[in-house]
């Protein structure tokens, strides 16, 4: 079973029991967040085609961590000019766990 959904302007394939890493929504740690966005669900049988969403179709995660990511440098430089400007940022993320996908 596994299903095509839009969560944070992207796309993910999900499976229960997977753990996914979006950026950060307002669910707190060990909160439940539904995912009514399903473009695709299969059960194994049969695949159900969105136009744009399934309907009735929703993937119940559980919030497990809210991590930051990685650090990103940003260097800016003219030459010549003296001008050297060095600009960091981490993204916030969650990390969400997939429990089930239900199908209508």
């Amino acid at each position: 079973m596994y299903a095509i959904v839009e969560l944070g302007g992207r796309q993910w394939r999900v499976e229960p029991g997977m753990r996914l890493t979006v950026n950060r929504l307002p669910e707190a740690i060990g909160g439940h967040h539904t995912v009514e966005k399903v473009l695709l669900a299969s059960d194994g049988k049969t695949v159900q085609v969105g136009r744009p969403y399934c309907a009735g179709a929703k993937v119940l995660c559980e919030v497990v961590e809210q991590p930051r990511g990685k650090k990103i440098r940003s260097y800016k430089f003219r030459r010549r000019e003296n001008y050297r400007r060095t600009v960091g940022h981490r993204q916030d993320l969650t990390t969400l766990l997939v429990k089930e996908i239900a199908l209508k």
